[in-house]
Formats: C-alpha cells, sequence, structure tokens
C-alpha cells in the first residue's frame, strides 16, 4: 500500500498514467520531445515563451503549461462521494485561507447526479466550489465531450494569436485526445476532482507538488498541496452527516 500515489493521465491520451510526482518532468519532457502522443514538438526558445494580455484592463500572462480550463465533469469520479466531498474540502481549506482563482481559467462543475448536488449542499461544500467558480452547470457529461463552451474572449483570441502555445485542460471526465475538450487547448490531463480544483488554484501543469507552492494565503505565504488536501477521516466524518443511505 505504501507504494500507491496520486496519478493523472495525460497529456492526450486516457491510458497515459504519469504519477503526479513525475508530472512536472512528463510535462517538460512532452514540451520539446517530436510530435506524439507524448510530444508537442516545441524548440527550447518556444517552450520557454509567455503570452501577456488584459481581462477588464488589468494585465494577464500564460506560459506553456498553464490551465486555462478546470472541470469537474461527470463520469466515474462524479458518481464517488468520496472524491466529490474531497474537492469541496479543498475548495473550502482555500477559501478559509483567502485563495484566488487566476481569472483567465474558465472553471465548470456538471456531476453525473442531482443527488451530489444534494449532498454538497448537506455538507456546506457547495458555497465553497461556487466561490472558486465551480458552480453547477448542468448533469452529465460536458467537458469530456467538448460542451465546456467557450473559453473567455480574451484567451481565445490569444491563443489563436499565438499557435505554437500549449496550454492545459485539467478534467475528472474519462477523455482527454487533443481537440476533444477545446481546439484551441492541446494538452489535456485527468485527474481527481480534488485534484481539478488543486490544478485550477496552482495554474499550471508544469508543478512539483511536494516541492512548489500552489498559491499564496491571505497574507502572502506559500501554501502547498499538503496544506489544503482533507485527510481521510476529514472525508469520512463528512460523509457520515452528508449521505443518506
Amino acid at each position: 500500500m505504501e507504494e500507491v500515489e496520486p496519478a493523472v493521465s495525460g497529456p492526450k491520451r486516457p491510458h497515459d498514467r504519469v504519477p503526479l510526482s513525475k508530472l512536472k518532468e512528463d510535462w517538460t519532457s512532452s514540451l520539446t520531445a517530436k510530435v506524439g502522443f507524448k510530444g508537442f514538438g516545441l524548440t527550447p526558445e518556444k517552450a520557454k515563451q509567455t503570452v501577456k494580455f488584459t481581462i477588464d484592463d488589468n494585465p494577464q500572462e500564460f506560459k506553456n503549461g498553464s490551465v486555462v480550463l478546470a472541470a469537474i465533469t461527470s463520469c466515474t469520479n462524479t458518481s464517488n462521494p468520496d472524491v466529490m466531498i474531497a474537492a469541496g474540502l479543498v475548495a473550502k481549506k482555500a477559501i478559509e485561507k483567502g485563495m484566488k482563482i487566476k481569472p483567465f481559467i474558465k472553471t465548470t462543475l456538471s456531476p453525473g447526479s442531482g443527488v451530489v448536488t444534494e449532498y454538497l449542499n448537506k455538507a456546506g461544500l457547495t458555497k465553497y466550489l461556487d466561490e472558486l467558480g465551480f458552480t453547477t452547470a448542468g448533469y452529465g457529461c460536458m467537458t469530456s465531450i467538448g460542451n465546456s463552451g467557450e473559453l473567455p474572449k480574451e484567451v481565445n483570441d490569444a491563443l489563436i494569436a499565438n499557435p505554437d502555445t500549449v496550454v492545459a485542460a485539467v478534467l475528472s471526465g474519462n477523455r482527454n485526445f487533443e481537440a476533444r475538450i477545446h481546439p484551441l487547448i492541446k494538452a489535456n490531463y485527468l485527474a481527481s476532482p480534488p485534484l481539478v480544483v488543486v490544478s485550477a488554484l496552482s495554474g499550471t501543469v508544469d508543478i512539483d507538488y511536494e516541492k512548489e507552492p500552489i498559491g499564496v494565503d491571505k497574507d502572502g505565504k506559500s501554501v502547498y498541496l499538503r496544506d489544503i488536501w482533507p485527510s481521510r477521516s476529514e472525508v469520512q466524518q463528512v460523509l457520515k452527516n452528508a449521505i443518506n443511505p
């Protein structure tokens, strides 16, 4: 059991498993590897590029690996109360620390059933997901089949103007083939619902979650994944009070 560790899948196929501890390494190598299931074929110079733009007159920028879409979307993941409650607890801990998501990241929540909404409401977690932008947009497989809608116009325009930029989507669905999620998003990683929230907070897949912070709190102090990840006992306690057999 001690060898079990979190994992994601990507950046182009659901069966390409990536241990979370190897995500940064996998991403970095994929950028300059030849075009294929594990490669985007960028030159070393292109791999370091940044794109600047504005939203509501506020300067923004993203780079290769920046997350522009984070979606908790229906498939088997959203039928599992454990991971949905865990996602809500991650959001709660982040909000309590004063953390925010970058304005250019589109966030969506589309559970597979209204039962999910009921137990998130009963657990008092809906408001925290809402505050981070994970507001329920509907029920069913949305993002996995490309039905998350358009990105913010500013992001869309910036990606069209910089077609070599490889931004990312992180979703809890079961399909992540290139351009299936959105035609302008070349990299797509599958992750559990709580990791989707974490990815939105960090804003990048170019990160070592063990060593690098995912953001800062209201006092400007670094926040790491371990600081907002709920324990098994926390999840079970909420489940005990929120789930009606």
